[in-house]
């Protein structure tokens, strides 16, 4: 699954340069994850980064973008050019 941001987001800043695939944007009223870059960091670290710094925790899976770990590995690749 790729993650989401919910609205109990403060907009402190700190997810967004943590991201390696650059999936986090700012939205309109809150952070945004973009789920065709989200790949909960496989590929780059052991724990998705965002929600290790995530003060509030407002970043959980997200239900309507579910993927297996293979599926997560082949969008890492995809994006990156790099084997897993």
């Amino acid at each position: 699954m790729s993650l989401i941001i919910t609205d109990e987001c403060i907009n402190c800043d700190v997810c967004e340069p943590e991201c390696p695939n650059e999936a986090i944007t700012p939205g309109e009223e809150i952070y945004e994850i973009d789920p065709s870059k989200c790949t909960e960091c496989i590929g780059h670290y052991d724990t998705p980064q965002c929600v290790d710094v995530c003060p509030v925790d407002c970043i959980p899976l997200d239900p309507d973008n579910e993927e297996s770990k293979e599926e997560l590995e082949a969008k890492y690749e995809l994006l990156t050019g790099k084997s897993i």
